[in-house]
């Protein structure tokens, strides 16, 4: 700790403190004897501006204020996996055993655990020569993930001793001969919330990450290490489509951050995660989860905080070499926060009272999302780390600054509607409004692992879903019996999109996951209904026939066919031409 300052103004968590001189930007201080943590966030002479991330009731003039001339860190090593955390890495779960139900101010836990011993099992041998990023060894975490122990930022040499045993994180592993001696490496490190960790080279995403959901995957596909952002208005689904993602997407380590969500949502995931199953292993969820549990009564600063937290340490598990998915739910409320904070320093305000720097804060936020070439130079390692954040802008308008900052830098818009939401049609995302910029770059992956006839069958879905849109004005001024043959059947195909392809039911046990293959071959299936029935009102036979067919009920009963049972949808083809064939026969007879 060094010298002590002294508090001359508190303003809810901000707080001016005198005789700061030589404490920088960003370091952590201690405020009063209760030591609440605290950020400096502006330096004017020898006064700083404090933000506190605890609660400042009682905090008075004259109280010291100790400082530790160090930035917000997180310690990153084994223990991360299955924790859940508050906005400043404190463990909730060590914090509920030690104080009850409700954090107690100043109160300071290591996240991870100094106690408990890992077993370290070495890949490299005494003699070896390493640099920053190379994989020194691994330790079981979880059955789901093997974490890796990385050499440190900065450090190269030869490794004078390396042992496999039991350690705590504490407990040097290895010694590394460098040009400045010899430096003990233990399995826990400690990085600064707010700088970008370090790597070789970005590489363009062109692989799809796939999340099980029909109309993310189908129609509004994200790649990995891609940008997303779900703007929509309360009631929307946004949460649970935050969640569904969480659960089933294609990756290898989630990192959930609840950014200023409700308290009963966050207790929903909390309860929820460790019962899930995850689809690969059979495993719980947790055991490849990370959570961030920063709720809407906590205090305003830690809101920040949380997500320079959750997503340090995603790009940690990143340069292992893992695919990382990150879940911000909502970047609203971090922007509230810093609305608030940019208040009380008095700055200019900018948009609607964000501060003038919310979209560089955004863009710097997104701008570590990538598929990488980590920094190992001998381990050839590459990870992807994908940032998905949810928006809530005030009555679901979408010009609001945050949701026009996030949309500048992500890639992927999915939609969301309260009027779908409110007839029931979940996720509620507008296959209208929304889009992807990916499809170009996954295209050459798709076609060659799933179908080369998948980004055609996408366009037909969406031609039909867009010429609906242009017929329902026609329908509901003269009625549907107005309309020709040809759109009658575009208006029940387009139906069918919605009703069977696009609707998903989140809580039933086949329909809330749904492999890319089936996906293909469900719309294939509705597009073939398609050029099929076309066909056969060409050669006479009667619309309102094709519309009373049988086969209908089978196209809309696809989605709650098992994968392993995938063979009962492609039979599909063969009633719709049968059914097809017997109305032909008797219009003819």
């Amino acid at each position: 700790m060094g010298d002590l300052g002294r508090v001359i103004k508190v303003a809810g968590p901000l707080i001016i403190a005198e005789n700061m001189t030589g404490s920088k930007m960003y370091d952590v201080v201690y405020v009063s004897d209760s030591r609440l943590m605290g950020e400096i966030i502006e330096i004017s002479g020898d006064m700083a501006s404090i933000q506190v991330y605890e609660e400042t009731g009682g905090i008075g003039v004259g109280e010291p204020v100790y400082l530790t001339n160090e930035p917000l860190t997180v310690e990153l090593g084994p223990g991360l996996i299955q924790s859940i955390y508050d906005g400043i890495q404190r463990p909730l779960d060590l914090i509920y055993e030690t104080a009850g139900d409700f954090i107690t101010r100043g109160i300071q836990v290591p996240a991870l655990s100094r106690e408990k011993k890992w077993k370290f099992t070495p890949i490299v041998s005494a003699g070896d020569k390493v640099s920053a990023g190379d994989h020194l060894g691994f330790v079981d975490e979880t059955t789901l993930v093997k974490h890796y122990i990385l050499v440190p930022e900065g450090i190269s040499g030869e490794i004078i001793s390396i042992e496999s045993g039991d350690f705590t994180v504490e407990e040097p592993v290895a010694e590394i001969k460098t040009q400045n001696g010899s430096k003990a490496i233990t399995m826990m490190q400690k990085w600064p919330v707010r700088k970008q960790r370090p790597y070789c080279q970005k590489v363009n995403p062109e692989i799809p990450l796939f999340t099980g959901q029909r109309v993310v995957d189908m129609f509004f596909p994200i790649a990995k290490g891609g940008t997303a952002c779900v703007p929509g208005p309360f009631g929307s689904g946004k949460t649970v489509i935050q969640h569904q993602l969480a659960k089933w997407i294609d990756a290898n380590v989630i990192v959930y951050i609840g950014c200023g969500e409700r308290g009963n949502e966050m207790t929903d995931v909390l309860l929820e995660f460790p019962e899930l199953k995850d689809p690969k292993s059979g495993e719980p969820l947790m055991k490849r989860t990370v959570l961030i549990a920063n709720t809407s009564n906590m205090p305003v600063a830690a809101r920040e905080a949380s997500v320079y937290t959750g997503i340090t340490i995603a790009e940690y598990f990143r340069d292992m070499g893992y695919s990382v998915a990150l879940m911000a739910d909502s970047t609203s409320r971090w922007a509230e926060a810093m609305r608030e904070i940019s208040g009380r320093l008095e700055e200019m305000p900018g948009d609607e009272g964000y501060p003038a720097y919310l979209g560089a804060r955004l863009a710097s936020f997104y701008e570590r999302a990538g598929i990488v070439k980590c920094l190992s130079k001998k381990q050839d390692i590459t990870g992807a780390l994908t940032v998905i954040g949810a928006v809530s802008p005030p009555g679901g308008d979408l010009s609001d600054p945050v949701v026009q900052a996030t949309l500048r830098v992500v890639k992927v818009f999915w939609s969301l509607e309260a009027k779908l939401a409110y007839s029931r049609h979940f996720p509620a995302i507008s296959w209208l409004n929304s889009y992807s910029l990916y499809n170009d770059t996954i295209k050459e992956y798709v076609e060659k692992n799933v179908h080369e006839d998948f980004f055609n069958l996408q366009a037909d879905a969406m031609r039909l879903l867009e010429k609906e849109s242009e017929l329902e004005e026609i329908v509901r001024l003269v009625g549907i019996d107005s309309l020709s043959g040809e759109d009658r059947i575009v208006l029940m195909v387009a139906k069918m999109i919605r009703e069977d392809f696009l609707h998903q039911n989140a809580f039933h046990d086949v329909d809330t996951y749904t492999s890319i293959e089936k996906q293909y071959i469900m719309i294939k299936t509705i597009i073939y209904f398609y050029r099929q029935a076309n066909d056969f009102l060409n050669s006479g036979v009667d619309i309102n026939q094709i519309e009373k067919m049988k086969v209908r009920e089978m196209i809309a009963r696809m989605k709650y066919i098992e994968d392993s049972d995938i063979e009962k949808i492609n039979s599909i083809f063969h009633d719709i031409d049968s059914e097809l064939g017997q109305l032909k026969k008797d219009d003819e007879t």
